[in-house]
């Protein structure tokens, strides 16, 4: 519950998503940039197991970042993000 709180308020907090040129994420990619193409995104992080990003922080790290602290395999968290944006 307190996630899908948490899912809505990034919603609200990053508006919707881009319309227009197609993005391709990178490890080098920062999440801040992703979110704010698409918020939907959101759901990749939360899968891994970051719930932090409404923080400053976290907006600024890239996905291999992420990755590193939360233990997850960036390689399949980008083929996951790209594959949901069609890139």
């Amino acid at each position: 519950m307190v996630y899908a709180i948490l899912y809505v308020l990034i919603l609200f907090a990053f508006g919707e998503k881009r319309k227009g040129n197609k993005m391709k994420v990178t490890k080098e990619t920062l999440i801040g940039d992703i979110l704010d193409y698409n918020v939907e995104t959101a759901r990749f992080f939360f899968e891994i197991g970051m719930h932090c990003l409404g923080c400053p922080h976290s907006r600024g790290e890239s996905i291999a970042d992420a990755c590193q602290v939360h233990g997850t395999d960036a390689d399949a968290l980008v083929e996951k993000i790209n594959a949901f944006l069609g890139a």
